[in-house]
């Protein structure tokens, strides 16, 4: 009569064959759901800082230049000429710009504080356009309008309401510039894309000059162009700005400072995959180191099952399905702890959180995978094992 064995026969002795063991079998799981976690967590935090990033270059845009005067060859800086801003408006291609001017002031919290102590704070003259254009908002208050263009009232860039100590506008508060008090009337939401705006002051330029006499011409000039005429405006620029020194003219695209760090991330993600790979490859070789010892020790009970006729097929399944349970169990692990470790990073770093189901599926998968071939040399090993032989040396 030919022996049969039931899926759920070998289910339940693949199981029993794993509890008999719970302290080596944890262990090898272990590794597996180590290696797993690591790929899981990698790809959950990666895809959640890319969300962010992808986030952030939609919403500023990838059209945005800044055009600052550099040092010519001899090392001096002559500056833009009056209107520099206006004159690169009229390039075609150019949907909107605006301009900010260095104030030569230092911004403090109060008349006591040494006026040396700026907390790198820089105060600048700036067009009422200028927090549109560079693609900002404002977290409380107003920004520099006409109407507060003579005015000693003062916004603040997110960063230097924070090193002042200012949380809000209720009360209103005031800081001090140069030898006047300025009422802050406005604290801008966070800029990126621009440290430097984040960390400034900005007044209007008409009280930019009557105090600190401040000229007219730009220091900073920002342009959103149209994104298929970007390298033409790009070719253009220094010369219509600055005729006479176009060679002092430096044009910067923010937006690339984001793919540059999109690039290394995806860089650096492909390399934390990989020693998770190579966890998980050490994972495999310890579930076959461990099933192997697992045939040495059970020599006798695997001769008893065949001499009572159990076949060569069903002693490899058993062996082969506890291999692939043992994964199975890691895998399902690595997965949650990896999740939590992404919900955590997410959560600590105000990231957007985003979990690739594919990802989470494939590590499942990789680690069944793994685990059904590092079984399947212990698998084949316990099958050829003879009846006789083994009562013998059992």
């Amino acid at each position: 009569m030919k022996s049969k064995l039931r899926i759920r026969d070998i289910l339940g002795l693949g199981y029993q064959g794993i509890l008999k063991r719970t302290g080596r079998s944890i262990l090898t799981a272990a590794g597996i759901a180590i290696g797993i976690a690591a790929i899981v967590s990698v790809l959950g935090i990666s895809a959640s800082g890319r969300s962010d990033l992808l986030a952030a270059l939609d919403n500023l845009g990838t059209n945005l230049l800044r055009v600052t005067e550099g040092a010519g060859i001899l090392g001096q800086s002559d500056g833009f000429p009056d209107g520099a801003a206006e004159m690169a408006g009229r390039i075609g291609p150019v949907q909107q710009y605006s301009a900010a001017t260095l104030v030569d002031g230092a911004v403090r919290r109060s008349d006591t504080v040494p006026e040396l102590q700026t907390s790198g704070i820089g105060v600048f003259s700036a067009q009422e356009t200028l927090l549109e254009v560079v693609g900002g908002t404002m977290r409380e208050g107003r920004f520099i309008d006409e109407a507060a263009d003579r005015l000693p009232v003062i916004v603040l860039g997110n960063v230097a309401a924070e090193r002042l100590g200012i949380r809000g506008l209720d009360p209103r508060p005031r800081v001090y510039l140069g030898d006047t008090w300025f009422t802050v009337v406005g604290i801008a939401e966070e800029l990126p894309l621009h440290p430097d705006l984040e960390r400034g002051a900005f007044i209007g330029a008409t009280i930019a000059n009557d105090l600190f006499d401040t000229p007219t011409a730009p220091t900073s000039i920002y342009l959103r162009v149209d994104p298929e005429s970007i390298n033409e405006v790009v070719d253009v620029l220094p010369a219509t700005i600055s005729p006479e020194n176009p060679d002092q003219v430096e044009i910067a695209r923010p937006s690339d400072a984001l793919a540059a760090r999109r690039a290394a991330e995806e860089a650096l993600t492909g390399l934390l995959v990989g020693l998770g790979a190579v966890a998980l490859l050490v994972g495999g070789v310890a579930i076959a180191n461990i099933m192997v010892m697992s045939v040495l020790e059970r020599r006798m009970e695997i001769g008893v099952r065949r001499a009572l006729g159990a076949t060569r097929g069903h002693i490899r399944a058993q062996f082969l399905f506890e291999s692939t349970l043992l994964s199975a169990a890691g895998g399902v692990v690595g997965v949650l702890m990896g999740a939590g470790i992404t919900v955590a990073f997410a959560i600590n770093r105000d990231l957007t959180l985003a979990m690739p189901i594919s990802g989470l599926l494939g590590s499942i998968g990789a680690a069944l995978a793994v685990g059904s071939i590092a079984g399947l040399y212990p698998a084949i090993r316990a099958a050829r094992i003879e009846p006789a032989e083994a009562v013998r040396t059992g």
